[in-house]
Parts: structure tokens; sequence; C-alpha cells
């Protein structure tokens, strides 16, 4: 009896098994490279830096990538994925969060949101650096990958990649890989769990669903997905494939999101999205009390637009300290991660984000009320 041969993803699978095995309890060694593989590492070494300064200077390197390749569909939902972080971090200096939360709290939240974005970013742009290296050569050189401190899966991933342009298998990976990479440097992290994850401030975001993943596009339209569970590795990852879906399953759609973010530049100010709304300029009053301004996604008659602050100006760059070493992957139950599924995600969040402005509005005008009967 004949026997079947093997797909390309079961072929990816027994060698990711066996890659799991020689990972488990072994540190990223530096091996020997040539003086052209050294240059090359120099160049992305002095590139990833330049380039991660702030969220503003990552978001802007992940949508210029994807405009030269746009077969790495990653590139572009990073893109999208850290403009959202940039506008959680505006929020910490905005009309809402200043009066739910302490300056202590603000800046504690700052540096848990300011690391991630870091973390990803100094991990994934120098794989898209080795990439572009990678097609002018004409040949892989993912084997610099160990160089770098990024994961044994990835290279494994990169080179499946290089051999089959499996583009949903390439960006399954690099949600994995990169929520991975997070786990045990952020999410794990006893600081972030202590100052963040237990905060009551943190659960009250939660239940308010304020953890909105939007994508604006044409007309003041918004698509995207809600993440409930932050400290959820499988939610988190599970987010991601839904992110992407929702991103790339309508080409159309897919097609307004880039003209979209073409013609507006990352502030990381809200009004980016919904200038109806928000502003980068304070247009409140000292001294009067706050009123209730939004009704059904538009302001109330006579209601100044909600203060919204741009990235420079509310935060400040930060340097941070090397990453930690390690290669994460020793558990193999995350290939699991890489099948397709067919579900359909309409990435409708509109009305629910228009519900959750009101409800974090008035949870901002209750903690006022109550700081002032203190």
């Amino acid at each position: 009896m004949r026997t079947r041969e093997k797909t390309p993803l079961e072929s990816l699978k027994e060698e990711l098994k066996v890659k799991s095995k020689a990972a488990s309890g072994a540190s990223l060694q530096d091996g020997y490279v040539t003086k052209e593989e050294k240059i090359i590492l120099e160049k992305i070494g002095l590139k990833t830096r330049e380039l991660n300064k702030n969220n503003g200077t990552r978001t802007k390197a992940y949508f210029d990538f994807y405009q030269q390749h746009p077969e790495i569909h990653w590139a572009f939902l990073g893109h999208m994925v850290s403009r959202n972080g940039g506008w959680n971090m505006t929020d910490l200096k905005g009309e809402f969060l200043t009066r739910i939360l302490s300056s202590k709290e603000r800046n504690a939240f700052f540096a848990f949101l300011e690391r991630g974005n870091w973390l990803i970013f100094q991990d994934a742009y120098p794989q898209f650096l080795v990439y572009e290296e990678s097609l002018k050569r004409h040949k892989p050189y993912f084997h610099l990958f160990p160089h770098l401190n990024i994961s044994v899966f990835m290279e494994t991933i990169w080179n499946y990649f290089w051999r089959n342009h499996d583009t949903y298998v390439l960006t399954m990976a690099l949600i994995i890989n990169e929520q991975s990479y997070l786990e045990k440097r952020v999410v794990q992290n006893p600081r972030y769990k202590k100052e963040v994850f237990g905060k009551l401030e943190f659960k009250l975001q939660d239940l308010l669903s304020f953890n909105h993943i939007l994508f604006p596009y044409a007309k003041k339209n918004l698509i995207g997905q809600t993440l409930h569970q932050f400290d959820s590795f499988n939610e988190r990852i599970l987010l991601g494939k839904r992110l992407y879906a929702v991103l790339f399953q309508n080409q159309d759609r897919l097609k307004l999101v880039i003209d979209w973010a073409k013609h507006h530049p990352h502030t990381g100010s809200r009004k980016d999205y919904w200038p109806h709304i928000f502003n980068n300029v304070n247009e409140g009053i000292p001294g009067f009390a706050y009123q209730l301004r939004l009704k059904s996604c538009q302001l109330r008659p006579g209601a100044r637009r909600i203060y919204s602050p741009d990235l420079e100006s509310a935060w400040k760059n930060v340097s941070q300290e090397e990453a930690e070493k390690g290669d994460w992957f020793e558990d193999v139950y995350v290939i699991g991660y890489l099948e397709e599924n067919n579900e359909i995600f309409d990435g409708e969040i509109k009305n629910e984000y228009c519900k959750t402005l009101e409800r974090l509005e008035l949870a901002a005008l209750a903690k006022k009320a109550i700081s002032i009967l203190e």
C-alpha cells in the first residue's frame, strides 16, 4: 500500500517538534559568523535601535516595511495594533484616565505598555530586515536569527516561508512568537503583576471592555475586536487570529484600511480617526465642573471635544534595559495555533466601542465626584 506524502505543513510541524526538544533547556548561542554576516548583523542592530525610540517610530516602521513587502501580512497587522498601543498610551494623559488613575498608576501603566511595545519591535523588526537581506542576496539568511536572540521557532518558520510562500502560517507564527516572547518578560513579570495586573483599575478597564483593538477606515468607520483577558496567553493568541481575519479576509475593506493608514499618519491621538469627538488640544476650561459630553458616539449639543493628546506631548522617550535572553520555544502545543480555521469575522465593534466610551466617561465623572467629596 502506497504511503501518503506529507503536506508541507505536516513536515513543518514534525520539524518544529524536533527543534522544541533541542531548544528545551538551552539558550540561544552565538556561533561563527562570516565578515559579511557580521556587517549585516551590525546594520540590522543599528537600524532597529534607531527606529525603536518610541511608539510613533515603531508604528511607522512597520507600515513602511509593509508597503515595500506586502506579502508580509503581519507587518500591517503589527502596524495597526501598534497604533492602538499608542492610543492606549496617550489615554493615560487624556480626558478620562487622568480622573480615574493616580499619577503613579498612570506611569506604571505606561511603563508596562512601552516595555511590551519596545520588546515586540526589537524582536520582530530584525526578522523583517533579515528577510530583506535574504531577498537582496537571493538566498535565506535566517540562520543569523540566534545572533539576534530570535527563537529557533521563527528560524524554522521563515525557512518554511522562503520555500512555500505561505503567508497565513508566517502570520500565525509571528503572532504566536510575539505573545510567547512577551509572556515571561512582561505578563509574568512580578513588577507588572503587582503594579498593573493587581490593580483594581486594570480590572475596571477589563470590565468596561476598554481593551478594544480598533481598525479605522473610510467615513469614520471602525472594525476590530475586544480582548477581555490580557493575562491569558490563549486569549491573546486567539485575538491575534481574529484580528488577522478581520483585517485580511475582506480584500476590499483591507484596501480601505490601508488607504486610511496612508492618509492618517500615526500621532497617538484618537483624533487621528475621530476628530469629531477627540482633539489633541484640551478644550476644557479650568475650574469648571466636568459635564457629560457623549451620547451615542456624538457630542451633546454645545459640548467640547474629548481631550486626547498626541504621543509626543504626552510622553518622553524611554531608555529600555536590554531584552532578557533565552528562547521561549519549549512546548510543542503552540504548533496547533498554526492551523487555519475558516470562521468569518465581520469585525463589528463600533456600537460596543461607543457604549464603552460612555461608560468610561461615567466612571471618570463618578471618580472625580468621589475625590471631591473626600
